[in-house]
């Protein structure tokens, strides 16, 4: 136990140094290189390119190339064929020269997945931007849609999700005017087609993955209608253009004025800007200057090269932080839990977003992602904040009580029809619209989920509420029916069934589910199947392509934590499982009190996008070492 606690009181110390003065965690938020390499892009795009920057920013591309010449979405993951032209373009954009072994690389590795004709929609677009597509080979979205009706129409732009949403807007504007901005001959990519691209076919593919018929169909129908959809953008007088691309500029304007960027997200920020200036709004109009400023404040330095994160964590960072620290016992009333205490309650979204089209009759009090979003709240960080605010014991507990109370009848009045809890929108669930050619990432809407619904129990648990609490029974028969037969759940936001079966079990704990249910016993004999050797547990992104992966990858300390999290909330505090695992975090941890995660713990898009949170290898291991200290007292 003197192992136990000298790792609890480094690990407490080493994540008290990383508080900024006002009180809040804002780690490092990594993503892949398609954000560096679009940023790159962007700036030739708006002719403001630092030579500096770029070249620290090759510099990063450059070490992070696969020995295979390619460009990969994860950690020790495979090439993809986006993020790789991407790199390239943005390399050959910033000088580097053909005959360099990096670019001989990439181009081999590119030819040989098939070249610019089988990348996806968004990669196509920044392509064709410059005059390196064809814009007819790119899916229609007529302007159009900014008119379209809810909930009479099978599409609307309410129901798709937030960053769907925020990325589409202005998209559309783009896609209306379809601006090319010609490169010199000897920038553009002609190279990099397998079979001249006046030869090479660029029709959507009709097989859906993974396939179904029911996808087929969908896949078949859209396919016409974005047919259907071109004759029309060619041949229509389209009466209602004017009347939608003003539609398009008062949704963005709207959403511009407010700090944070557009959705607080790299990719909406960067094409509002390509968006406002193709509707004649200058370079220094402070619409483009703000949304300039935020991509800036996404730079992330690293010795001498440069890389851009794809938005800042700090409420989610910061209520983690709280929540690792008090199960980890620090005083209730530590000066550093009140300062973060204050600084979350200031943080509370006290205004309407677009999730009030659904939901009209509900008052704001949700909590973002990002330091400002305030159109875009989310459930999990409303969660975790209201659970790290009932732990501590503020200054002012009016102010405190308030702030959770409302951020309570905000999270349940978001519950969806189906009993369980999406991120940002509620029943924004029309998943047909997923097999549209424009959405070939997949991620388009924002469903229920089990790990988000997981989150509510525990925040219901964790307030006071039981399992005969209607909402709460409602979730609970969500989550029944979606777990995997075999007892894991997915997990949406994190890596992958661990995060998702974590998530749940905690959830059905705090809310009082007996750990004796079999379907609760089934998920911890998963967990516990899936140990590895050494201790530990880990999952790579793989397992959201293939469920032959699903807990099966190196060990990492998060997800060991997870794991550990997961087993304890069922009951399992001891035995030879749990013994390895938390023997596993204890010699892992560094001399400071820190871990470090060698490969990504966290999803933005499965299958297309994931990220690295730096702080999670820092909360999660204190988290569960203090409830298993606490378990042994």
């Amino acid at each position: 136990m003197r192992d136990l606690q000298d790792a609890i009181v480094r690990a407490q110390a080493h994540l008290l140094g990383q508080q900024a003065p006002d009180g809040h965690w804002a780690g490092q938020l990594e993503a892949n290189t398609t954000i560096t390499s679009e940023y790159l892009i962007l700036c030739h795009l708006i002719d403001q390119v630092n030579r500096e920057r770029e070249t620290r920013a090759v510099r990063y591309l450059r070490r992070q190339q696969l020995p295979d010449g390619g460009f990969s979405l994860f950690e020790a993951g495979p090439a993809n064929l986006s993020a790789t032209i991407k790199a390239y373009f943005a390399m050959k954009m910033a000088g580097v020269g053909l005959g360099d072994p990096a670019m001989v690389a990439a181009r081999e590795r590119i030819r040989e997945m098939g070249g610019p004709a089988k990348a996806d929609v968004f990669t196509k677009i920044q392509l064709a931007l410059f005059g390196e597509y064809d814009w007819n080979g790119v899916p229609t979205m007529p302007v159009e849609i900014m008119l379209l009706p809810r909930p009479f129409f099978l599409f609307n732009i309410y129901e798709i999700s937030y960053w769907s949403r925020t990325v589409l807007v202005p998209l559309l504007v783009l896609m209306d005017r379809k601006p090319v901005k010609w490169l010199s001959p000897h920038l553009s990519l002609d190279e990099l087609w397998p079979v001249p691209r006046e030869e090479t076919s660029l029709r959507f593919p009709r097989v859906p993955e993974p396939f179904s018929w029911r996808g087929l169909f969908w896949k078949s129908f859209f396919i016409a209608v974005d047919d259907g959809l071109k004759i029309w953008e060619r041949f229509s007088p389209r009466p209602l253009r004017k009347r939608a691309i003003e539609a398009a500029r008062v949704f963005l304007e709207e959403r511009l004025a407010v700090p944070g960027g557009l959705g607080g997200i790299y990719p909406a920020m960067a094409n509002s800007i390509l968006a406002m200036r193709l509707l004649g709004y200058p370079d220094d109009h402070p619409l483009v200057m703000g949304q300039l400023k935020e991509i800036e404040a996404l730079a992330a330095e690293d010795g001498d090269s440069i890389h851009y994160q794809p938005c800042p964590s700090p409420v989610w960072d910061t209520a983690l932080a709280v929540n690792a620290l008090i199960e980890s016992d620090l005083r209730p009333d530590h000066p550093v839990l009140r300062r973060a205490a204050e600084w979350m309650i200031e943080c509370q979204v006290l205004v309407p977003g677009d999730w009030q089209v659904k939901r009209p009759h509900v008052q704001p009090g949700g909590w973002a992602f990002q330091y400002r979003n305030d159109f875009y709240p989310d459930l999990d960080d409303t969660a975790m904040v209201v659970m790290a605010l009932e732990k501590v014991h503020g200054p002012d507990a009016d102010a405190t009580r308030a702030a959770k109370e409302r951020g309570l009848g905000w999270f349940l009045g978001m519950q969806n029809g189906d009993g369980g809890w999406a991120s940002f929108d509620a029943d924004n669930n029309r998943l047909y619209l997923n097999h549209i050619p424009f959405a070939d990432h997949g991620a388009l809407l924002d469903p229920s989920t089990e790990d988000l619904t997981g989150r509510g129990l525990e925040l219901l648990g964790t307030l006071g509420y039981r399992k005969d609490f209607e909402p709460a029974q409602r979730a609970i028969d969500f989550l029944r029916h979606a777990q995997r037969h075999d007892g894991p759940w997915f997990g949406r936001w994190g890596v992958n069934y661990i995060y998702g079966t974590w998530s749940v079990l905690r959830g059905l704990a705090a809310i009082g589910e007996d750990p004796r249910h079999e379907y609760v016993q089934r998920a911890v004999r998963w967990l516990e199947r899936h140990q590895n050797k050494d201790g530990g547990w880990g999952e790579t992104c793989e397992s959201y392509d293939d469920y032959e992966f699903a807990g099966v990858g190196q060990s990492i300390p998060s997800q060991t934590a997870w794991a550990l999290l997961g087993l304890f909330a069922a009951g399992r505090t001891s035995g030879p499982v749990v013994e390895r695992g938390v023997n596993y975090l204890l010699r892992t941890q560094h001399a400071d009190g820190s871990w470090e995660d060698a490969l990504w713990n966290g999803t933005g898009f499965p299958r297309v996008f994931y990220l690295k949170y730096h702080l999670y290898a820092q909360y999660f291991p204190l988290w569960a070492l203090g409830i298993y200290r606490r378990a042994h007292a």
